[in-house]
């Protein structure tokens, strides 16, 4: 970075500690990123054959599993696609949602289509009704994007599903009711906090894990998890099985200085999905909707959140969902910005995320615990 370049001016209501630390912060994003770009170009004839390659596209290895993924990937759930289906939520239950609805169905296949022109080639689905929705939308053009797949409702979170033959029927049988002949990623969802789970039920789910790739059910195999030092654990007890994570990392994390999670992710090269990149929303101050007073501010709310976690070089991608076409091109635009914040973008974020601490609901309020992982 050039000596003489100038600085801009320090707030009066930031602290030197503040300014400091935002300084080394945006050193150390501008140098994760022209290493990310130097990485890609090193291996340009191999990501461009990574699916719905886009050369105006980011892409990150995932881990050491040989794929490459956008920078950026879409999560599954759909919450406020009220907002442009209103018949298809009632009561606010988005996981509840008619998938039979015609204005949900459209906005779900146009929303995949977006990415797909933009060049986003994974989505994250969890859930029986993400599963459907999306093998739904890619529907005639599956080999388009990477899919990772989890039934949560019928996984670890359940007691009587906890041994390798129950976990490998609902992959099975989850295949079978989407129309799959095979899933890119079986990332089952164990309990939130992880660690709850008995030695004895880990060692099934690892076996399951490992039976379904052995199989070519799967190509790759992981978790999800909101447990950091169990998390941890697995990585460094199954190298072989554990390949990918998907797990919590906000606008506000950042990378402990000692003993983090992710000095097992990058000893073993794990790939690593980030949920909850808004806050479960809370971030914002609108409701989502293309109408609403608030949409521009929250779309650059969102930007600046994607450039902080994309400056972190332990996540491969944040997975933010997203409910509208517009929000698909915010979140490529915010790819092609800085990963520099300056002192007023910092400020502007840090103030949003202290924000979204304060109004998340009494369901989320364990995202704090992420603030240092």
């Amino acid at each position: 970075m050039s000596s003489n370049r100038q600085q801009p001016e320090r707030p009066e209501n930031l602290t030197r500690r503040e300014f400091m630390r935002d300084g080394a912060t945006t050193a150390a994003g501008v140098a994760v990123g022209l290493g990310a770009m130097s990485n890609q170009q090193a291996h340009a004839a191999e990501v461009a054959k990574t699916r719905s390659y886009n050369p105006n596209m980011e892409y990150r290895p995932l881990g050491k599993t040989g794929l490459w993924v956008s920078a950026v990937c879409m999560g599954g759930h759909w919450k406020r696609v009220e907002t442009m289906a209103p018949k298809a939520v009632k009561d606010g239950n988005w996981l509840g949602a008619n998938l039979d609805d015609e204005a949900f169905k459209k906005n779900r296949r146009d929303v995949i289509t977006r990415c797909i022109e933009s060049g986003i080639n994974y989505i994250d689905a969890c859930t029986r009704e993400e599963v459907l929705t999306y093998a739904e939308a890619l529907r005639g053009r599956r080999e388009s994007m990477y899919l990772g797949f989890s039934w949560y409702q019928k996984e670890m979170r359940d007691r009587d599903h906890r041994t390798a033959g129950a976990l490998l029927e609902t992959l099975e049988n989850g295949m079978k009711e989407a129309k799959l002949e095979y899933v890119d990623l079986w990332r089952i969802t164990m309990n939130e906090q992880s660690g709850t789970h008995k030695p004895g039920d880990v060692e099934e789910m690892m076996k399951a894990l490992e039976k379904a790739r052995q199989q070519g059910k799967c190509r790759l195999t992981g978790f999800s998890s909101h447990d950091r030092p169990h998390i941890k654990s697995l990585i460094e007890k199954y190298p072989n099985i554990v390949q990918v994570v998907v797990t919590p990392f906000t606008a506000k994390s950042k990378v402990r200085p000692t003993d983090s999670l992710f000095d097992a992710v990058k000893q073993h090269g794990v790939g690593v999905f980030g949920i909850k990149p808004f806050s479960e929303n809370a971030v914002f101050k609108g409701d989502g909707s293309l109408e609403s007073p608030m949409a521009e501010e929250d779309s650059r709310i969102a930007r600046l959140a994607i450039r902080y976690i994309l400056a972190t070089d332990v996540i491969t991608a944040p997975i933010p969902g997203l409910i509208n076409t517009q929000q698909v091109d915010n979140v490529v635009r915010a790819l092609k910005e800085s990963r520099e914040l300056s002192l007023a973008e910092a400020l502007e974020l840090e103030q949003a995320m202290d924000r979204a601490w304060a109004n998340l609901s009494p369901r989320y309020q364990w995202l704090k615990n992420w603030e240092y992982v």
